[in-house]
């Protein structure tokens, strides 16, 4: 990030005077199409995506290089089988199957990769039909269980989301990320869903082709039924009941997005959708939180904790620690509490003031490691100041008991805040 563009982002967190942001400008027709890598800017990207929480589509010429597009792919276009199940045969994959429902997503199993691609292989010779059903692998963890220099052949991470502070997160715990592979025949879906934590989100196709369903933030609310519940599919022709979903006739029709081999699609914070593969396919898939989106996070954090205090409110009086169970049932839902939440403000806090530090004093060791220079490390202080405010003024959060926290949640903003006035002229 330069000078000009941390200013400019700035300047439009300013603006906002503490509401959440959105996007808020009028719902595009389309969504755009960058062409060229070389005429196309990280500032290019903050300003016209990020920033107005807008999608977009990255062309093929953006991952030209990466060395899954050539090894995982036979010269037709298909899924190499061979070659991916000599690579990867004894990795354990979860595999969904899209033609069962449960809630609003699909039941999964565990299986060995060479497993699922023996039984790709029949589905296709069975004209895209099984007695075992349309089974779709997501959510695999490939880079968590690769090595590194497989990692390096698979993919260069773009330059565009590089700040990535959810995956540096889970990196530092080393237990988790959030970096996947989905791999499927034709006619494998993904149910309507806006993604974890209202993360940001890219996905490439390495083969294979994607038909996506975008609506934008606070459209999805026509969608819901008369208990309040999102669809499962929104093509379904339950929808056309008026009785059961009353606010249809006020829903707007989706941004239609067809992803070609190559392509990178960018998903913006809350931007709810649902997923096609129109062919055999195989895409890498990124959910990631930065400076941009880490206010949509927070919200969303703070609406699940009162959906859980709704549900059990019924058990406040009579139950001892009720605060305390509402936040350990919220992270079995949700994956994150408000405790884990603060800790991984204090992660990246931490690492962006050591950034400063070192940057300030002609070391620029850590920024290279972290693929940042100097702007996007005192940009992103103020949106961790900014949220961290927020956070610990949050009556819940008041609740939490920070004993043991080290440093203290007020003794980090204002190590944060001090900073923020020190690198204004930076």
């Amino acid at each position: 990030m330069d000078r000009e563009t941390r200013t400019f982002a700035e300047r439009y967190y300013r603006g906002l005077r503490g509401r959440v942001p959105s996007g808020g400008g009028p719902t595009p027709s389309s969504v755009t199409f960058i062409q060229t890598p070389d005429t196309f800017s990280y500032a290019d990207f903050v300003k016209g995506f990020l920033l107005p929480n807008l999608p977009c589509v990255f062309s093929s010429a953006f991952t030209e290089a990466w060395g899954s597009r050539r090894r995982w792919v036979t010269s037709e276009g298909k899924p190499d089988f061979e070659y991916l199940q000599q690579k990867y045969g004894d990795a354990v994959v979860p595999v969904a199957n899209c033609g069962v429902r449960e809630y609003n997503s699909n039941p999964k199993e565990h299986m060995p990769f060479r497993d699922y691609i023996n039984y790709w292989k029949e589905y296709i010779q069975g004209g895209y039909s099984s007695l075992r059903g349309c089974l779709y692998l997501k959510d695999w963890h490939l880079c968590r269980d690769a090595l590194v220099d497989d990692l390096e052949d698979i993919f260069t991470l773009p330059v565009y989301f590089s700040s990535d502070w959810l995956n540096e997160f889970w990196d530092v715990l080393n237990v988790d990320d959030y970096r996947f592979v989905y791999a499927g025949p034709r006619g494998t879906w993904s149910p309507f869903h806006a993604d974890i934590f209202r993360s940001f989100s890219w996905s490439v196709n390495i083969c294979g082709k994607k038909k996506w369903l975008f609506f934008p933030p606070g459209q999805e609310e026509a969608l819901r039924d008369c208990h309040g519940s999102l669809p499962y599919d929104v093509t379904s022709t339950e929808l056309l009941d008026t009785r059961l979903y009353p606010r249809i006739q006020h829903n707007s029709l989706p941004i239609e997005v067809i992803q070609e081999p190559g392509e990178m699609v960018f998903v913006p914070s809350g931007w709810h959708h649902q997923v096609y593969n129109l062919d055999d396919t195989i895409s890498i898939n990124h959910n990631w939180v930065n400076g941009c989106n880490l206010a949509n996070m927070w919200h969303f954090l703070q609406q699940e904790l009162q959906a859980v205090q709704h549900e059990v409110g019924e058990w406040k009086d009579s139950m001892p620690d009720w605060h305390h169970h509402c936040q350990v049932i919220m992270k079995s839902c949700t994956g994150i509490n408000f405790e884990e939440f603060y800790h991984f403000l204090k992660v990246i806090s931490e690492k962006r003031l050591l950034v400063l530090r070192q940057g300030l004093k002609g070391d620029s060791g850590d920024s290279q490691n972290l693929g940042l220079g100097l702007q996007q490390a005192a940009f992103d202080i103020g949106r961790l100041a900014d949220v961290l405010a927020s956070v610990v003024v949050n009556p819940d959060f008041q609740r939490v008991d920070t004993s043991t926290f080290s440093p203290q949640p007020e003794e980090l903003l204002q190590q944060l805040e001090d900073t923020v006035a020190a690198v204004e002229t930076l």
